[in-house]
């Protein structure tokens, strides 16, 4: 499998050269948000804001009503905690074409509970007008910004910086309010988001080396829902569905799935991995997965749970499929966590 070194800092610049119209913000985390290059290759239109994200949202509405399509990057936690008012009243009430670029989702930093945006698809998902893409893997990142371009709206984006794992191929791009079809099954069908998907897929290889019978989708469109093959998934597994998000479990993929089953009248048992009604420590992403249940033993004793069976996997077995333990081997400075 391919690592690839901070995609997204290559495709902003890339994605910039087509869109002269793009502008790129910064919350005083600009090489943090991997916005350097493009700071360094269009520097008329690159502006440092500080550490004042109500300003940097405000500004970026005024941009946006000048014709400018303001990327507005930071950590998740300072572009919709802080700002919520101005993002609110600047950008989604008059529906305005900014991107809200948002790096550390979930547990994805050693930083604890000032840095994990562990609920901040709930907070956007009732904020109205406003889309939600996540990213999963190297692909997901090298074209996610273009799967903006048929959004009129504000986007929120949940991003993934560093040594990014390439889990799908290249030439295969995100494509906005729809999933990624990994695997057909009849026994359990399985929607991952972000980073959840890469430790599902170590799962779900040993799992289907014991006879299990899974499909799984690849969510990277949270908001809207209604991608008609997320729905048919739903409708057809045996024993039930489960999701997994790095996130908590009210208000993300699995809150939206419940949804979609009521509103459809889908029958099935639905079980929710995700972080528990609690804020978490600060710790490496490895140790915070494993305590908040959000890995791929944890989906595994679900999946087993729900088949009532015993597949006697263990940890063991899944660090031997592990795809690979990016963070591990990444020479990445953690700069400001």
């Amino acid at each position: 499998m391919d690592i690839v070194h901070n995609p997204h800092a290559d495709n902003l610049v890339r994605y910039g050269a087509s869109h002269p119209n793009m502008v790129v913000l910064s919350g005083d985390l600009t090489v943090a948000t991997e916005c350097h290059k493009f700071r360094d290759a269009h520097p008329d239109r690159f502006f440092s804001m500080g550490m004042a994200e109500q300003n940097m949202l405000s500004w970026a509405g005024g941009m946006a009503r000048e014709g400018l399509i303001p990327f507005v990057h930071s950590f998740c936690v300072f572009l919709y905690r802080r700002p919520y008012d101005q993002l609110q009243m600047s950008v989604a009430y008059p529906n305005l074409p900014v991107r809200l670029v948002g790096f550390l989702p979930g547990l994805d930093t050693p930083g604890g509970v000032t840095h994990q945006s562990i609920e901040d698809i709930a907070a956007l998902r009732c904020v109205p007008n406003m889309s939600i893409i996540e990213a999963g893997d190297a692909t997901d990142v090298e074209t996610i910004l273009d799967a903006t371009d048929s959004i009129d709206g504000p986007v929120y984006l949940r991003m993934l910086r560093g040594e990014v794992p390439r889990l799908f191929a290249a030439d295969e791009p995100l494509l906005f309010n729809r999933a990624r079809i990994l695997s057909h099954g009849t026994d359990v069908t399985l929607l991952s988001s972000g980073r959840c998907t890469e430790e599902a897929l170590r799962a779900t290889a040993v799992l289907e080396a014991k006879g299990v019978s899974l499909t799984h989708l690849h969510v990277s469109t949270l908001k809207p829902f209604t991608d008609p093959t997320i729905l048919d998934a739903l409708q057809t597994p045996k024993h039930g569905v489960i999701t997994m998000e790095n996130h908590v479990r009210t208000g993300g993929l699995g809150s939206a799935t419940a949804e979609r089953m009521a509103e459809h009248g889908i029958g099935k048992k639905l079980v929710r991995i995700g972080i528990d009604d609690t804020y978490c420590s600060g710790a490496t992403l490895g140790y915070l997965m494993r305590k908040h249940e959000i890995d791929a033993l944890s989906l595994v004793t679900k999946v087993e749970e729900m088949m009532n069976e015993r597949f006697d996997i263990t940890a063991d077995d899944l660090a031997g499929a592990r795809i690979e333990d990016v963070k591990s081997r990444s020479t990445e400075q953690l700069e400001a966590l």
